[in-house]
C-alpha cells in the first residue's frame, strides 16, 4: 500500500515537473518572440498618451483601460484565431504578411522623420489634440484608439508568432496568448504611469513647492515623451527595416540582407574583441534602419502622388470628379 503511494506520488511529482518545464519553455518562448516586436511596442507607448491630451485627469486612466481592454480584444479575439490558422495551414503567407507589416512600420517611420524634417509633424498633432467633453466624444476618442491600435496589435502578434512558426499548434498559441497578456500590460500600464506622473509632480509640489522629485516630474515629463517617441521612430525602422531584409532574403533576393551581414561582419573584423558583438549589432542596426528608411520614404513619396480626397462640407462625401479637381487647383483653398 505505501509502495503504490510512492509511486503514485512520484508520478505525479513527474508531471508536475513536466508540466513546470513547459510552463518555462513557453515563458521563455514568449520572450524570445517579444523582442522582435520592440519596435511596435514603443511606438505603440508613445502614440497611446496622445488619446487622452487634454482630457481631465480624473478620466484618464478610465480611458486608458478601456483602450487596453479594446486592445486586449483585438489581439485574443480577432488576430489571434486569424493568424494561428495561417500559421497552420498556409504558414508560407507568413513572411509575405510579415513583410506588409515591415513595409508600414518602415513607412511610418520614415513619415515621422519626414514630418520631422519639413515641421508637419506639429501641425498635425497640435491638430488632433483635443479634449473628451463629452461622454459621446469619449467614447469616439476610444474607439478610434482601438482601430488605430488593431494596426499596431497585427504587428504585434504577427511579429511575434514569426518568431515561434516552428513550434506545435497548442505551444504556439499558448506562447501567443502569453504575447498578447503580457503585450497589452507593458504598454497600457507604461501609459498609464506616464500620463500620471505629472499628477503625481503636481501633488508633490502642493505639499512641498521645493521638491526636486515633484518639479523633476512636472518638468521632465514632457521631454520624457518625446525622447520615448523619438526611440520609437528609431525602433520602427530598425524593425520594420529587419523584417523587410530578412523577408527578402527568404523570398530569393538576398543582396540586401548580404551587404548588411557584410558589413556587420568586417566590423566584427576590424574592432577589440570585447567591443566586436557590440558594435556588430549597431551595424547590423543601422543598416536595417537605413533600408526602413529608404523603403518608408517611397511609401511616402509614392501615396504623396496620390490625390487626397476631402469630404465636402454638406454631405461627408468623398468628391471624386475631375471638375473638382481643376475647381480646386484654380481657387486658393479655405479652411
Amino acid at each position: 500500500m505505501s509502495a503504490g503511494l510512492i509511486a503514485l506520488l512520484d508520478d505525479v511529482a513527474a508531471i508536475a515537473k513536466a508540466a513546470a518545464a513547459s510552463v518555462d519553455d513557453v515563458a521563455a518562448a514568449a520572450g524570445r518572440a517579444s523582442v522582435k516586436a520592440t519596435g511596435v511596442v514603443v511606438d505603440d507607448t508613445a502614440v497611446t498618451p496622445q488619446y487622452v491630451t487634454g482630457v481631465t485627469p480624473d478620466r484618464e486612466i478610465p480611458i486608458i483601460w478601456r483602450i487596453a481592454k479594446g486592445s486586449l480584444v483585438n489581439k485574443l479575439a480577432i488576430i489571434l484565431p486569424v493568424a494561428m490558422l495561417l500559421s497552420q495551414f498556409v504558414p508560407w503567407l507568413l513572411t509575405p504578411i510579415l513583410m506588409l507589416g515591415g513595409a508600414f512600420l518602415s513607412y511610418e517611420g520614415a513619415h515621422k522623420v519626414w514630418d520631422a524634417i519639413t515641421g508637419h509633424g506639429h501641425e498635425e498633432s497640435d491638430d488632433d489634440q483635443g479634449a473628451a467633453a463629452d461622454p459621446e466624444q469619449e467614447k469616439q476618442l476610444v474607439s478610434g484608439a482601438i482601430r488605430t491600435d488593431l494596426i499596431l496589435s497585427a504587428e504585434i502578434m504577427v511579429i511575434s508568432l514569426n518568431e515561434v512558426a516552428n513550434e506545435s499548434f497548442w505551444k504556439r498559441l499558448a506562447i501567443m496568448i502569453v504575447v498578447a497578456l503580457v503585450m497589452t500590460i507593458l504598454v497600457y500600464g507604461v501609459v498609464a504611469v506616464l500620463v500620471k506622473a505629472d499628477d503625481l509632480g503636481l501633488r508633490i509640489t502642493k505639499h512641498n513647492k521645493r521638491s526636486v522629485i515633484g518639479r523633476g516630474l512636472v518638468n521632465g515629463m514632457p521631454y520624457v515623451l518625446e525622447a520615448i517617441s523619438v526611440i520609437g521612430t528609431a525602433a520602427m525602422l530598425w524593425v520594420g527595416g529587419h523584417i523587410l531584409l530578412d523577408g527578402a532574403s527568404k523570398l530569393g533576393f538576398t543582396a540586401p540582407f548580404d551587404l548588411v551581414h557584410a558589413a556587420e561582419h568586417w566590423v566584427e573584423t576590424i574592432t577589440p574583441a570585447a567591443l566586436a558583438p557590440a558594435l556588430a549589432w549597431l551595424t547590423e542596426t543601422l543598416g536595417s534602419a537605413i533600408a526602413g528608411f529608404l523603403v518608408g520614404s517611397v511609401v511616402v513619396g509614392v501615396l504623396a502622388l496620390i490625390p487626397h480626397r476631402a469630404p465636402t462640407p454638406e454631405t461627408g462625401a468623398e468628391t471624386a470628379t475631375s471638375e473638382d479637381a481643376q475647381d480646386a487647383s484654380e481657387t486658393p483653398a479655405t479652411k
